[in-house]
């Protein structure tokens, strides 16, 4: 008799469900402040208001991007000055590595969107399904009437908040209440409609149904991170030299001394996100959100066993601590050589960027000749260039200006709206709020000017003063080509 033919495997595993338990201890309640603050800040910050003037918007965190401006409380940031937000990057890329070298994945554990939305869609499960029992009875039973009305109410509270998670992102690149109105009414722009339907379905795939499956699969941070994490990297552990080998309270009471302080409770595994076993020792799936912490810690209270069994702890240390040495304070053990350099990289960064906000010009002078031709002789011998000056004004208000010539004696100078009989040393404009005033300015020089270098000095004719000053390059026969 023939033996029959092995069924074929697949190349993935079939997801299981993960279904965490409810739990309550000091990470839990970390975790819970994070998401609030987070969701806050998400949520709320687009309705902020914030006064910068009549000429300005008053939105307190903006990306306009069809005047190129991005605002943020009182600082403006314009096209030319993207180095403030490239140095904001690399200070998050690099705050990134920073924690991950201290704490492992704490970002992953609380403060990823991914994280955020996942805990907040689990929170909705327990709130419609029940814990963690409940909800597997649910998914195994049958679909009736009860199931079917669970189901269409927790996913209709899904799409509500992945609806109000797209709208809320929209909300910063456009002055809010005018956005919301115009959205309703039907006004608004395509791509409002269009990137409120691609985050609303991301939103609800990626935290109501695929959550673990993202920090585990899709996220290349777990695989990043592996290249920052030694034995002195602060982490959550097993303690399986402590715990070992697992026996329950009764096994434990018949033979005492024979088994480890695990009992095989499994309560580090019902109360994690992505379902792993923490005793099976540093592995991806772990986002180091220590909820398995909290979960170890309550049962070792209630079995009258110490704290700790499962920590934040360094290779190191638990090799210290399983020979007979007392444990590190955790302060001691985030601060090694490879995280004080990453934190002083991370500070100078950001005290250079500071620096730099705080000595920028709020006016500013631009100067572009022209090359062709590099100069023209008037029928009086005297000697002509051409300039393209750009004159920024970054305040939230108009401000005159008045541009000078400086270090070319004899020169006049005119535009395309003064003559050139009306020639002067100097020439003034008013320069709207968040402008740049582009003026042709020609400069004449008697005859006999040799070519020579002079300026252009810009400044502001009002109360608040200040100004800006240009070299440039003045052209004249027999100059060398």
């Amino acid at each position: 008799m023939r033996n029959p033919e092995p069924e074929p495997q697949g190349w993935y595993e079939k997801r299981r469900g993960v279904f965490p338990r409810q739990v309550d201890g000091k990470f839990r309640r970390i975790k819970w402040a994070i998401m609030l603050v987070t969701l806050g800040i998400y949520y709320v910050t687009p309705w902020l208001r914030w006064d910068r003037g009549p000429y300005a918007p008053d939105q307190a965190v903006l990306i306009d991007l069809a005047h190129r401006r991005f605002y943020i409380f009182s600082i403006e940031i314009w096209p030319q000055e993207f180095y403030f937000v490239a140095g904001l990057l690399i200070m998050a890329g690099i705050g990134l590595f920073l924690v991950t070298s201290a704490v492992g994945r704490a970002w992953c554990g609380y403060a990823c969107p991914q994280t955020v939305w996942t805990d907040l869609f689990q929170h909705v499960d327990r709130f419609i399904d029940g814990d963690r029992n409940a909800q597997i009875r649910l998914q195994n039973a049958p679909w009736n009437a009860q199931k079917i009305t669970k189901r269409a109410l927790k996913w209709s509270i899904y799409l509500v908040i992945s609806f109000w998670t797209g709208g809320a992102w929209i909300m910063y690149f456009a002055d809010a209440p005018t956005l919301v109105r115009d959205f309703w009414s039907g006004d608004a722009a395509p791509v409002a409609y269009a990137s409120v339907g691609v985050l609303t379905a991301t939103t609800f795939a990626l935290g109501g149904f695929m959550r673990e499956q993202v920090c585990i699969y899709m996220c290349p941070w777990p695989r990043i991170q592996t290249a920052m994490l030694d034995e002195k990297s602060l982490i959550v552990t097993y303690k399986d030299w402590r715990g070992e080998p697992r026996g329950s309270v009764k096994a434990a009471e018949k033979n005492p001394g024979g088994f480890g302080d695990c009992i095989d409770c499994n309560q580090c595994v019902a109360v994690c996100p992505t379902g792993i076993d923490i005793r099976e020792g540093p592995q991806i799936g772990c986002i180091t959100c220590a909820l398995c912490i909290d979960a170890c810690d309550n049962v070792m209270s209630q079995i009258g066993r110490p704290r700790g069994l499962i920590d934040y702890a360094t290779l190191d240390d638990s090799a210290s601590e399983k020979a007979g040495n007392p444990p590190t304070s955790h302060l001691k053990l985030i601060w090694h050589p490879r995280t004080l350099v990453y934190f002083a990289i991370w500070a100078a960064i950001g005290l250079g960027l500071l620096f730099a906000l705080g000595t920028r010009k709020h006016i500013d002078l631009a100067v572009q000749k022209d090359r062709n031709p590099p100069y023209m002789l008037l029928s009086d011998g005297a000697i002509r260039n051409a300039w393209t000056l750009k004159l920024k004004n970054m305040e939230g208000r108009p401000r005159p200006m008045t541009v000078t010539i400086e270090g070319l004696p004899g020169a006049r100078m005119w535009t395309d709206t003064i003559s050139s009989e009306q020639a002067a040393t100097s020439v003034s404009a008013t320069v709207a709020t968040d402008t740049i005033l582009p003026l042709r300015v020609y400069v004449a020089a008697p005859a006999g000017t040799a070519a020579q270098d002079f300026a252009f000095v810009l400044k502001a004719n009002d109360a608040e003063g200040g100004g800006d000053r240009t070299v440039t390059h003045f052209d004249a026969p027999g100059a060398e080509e």
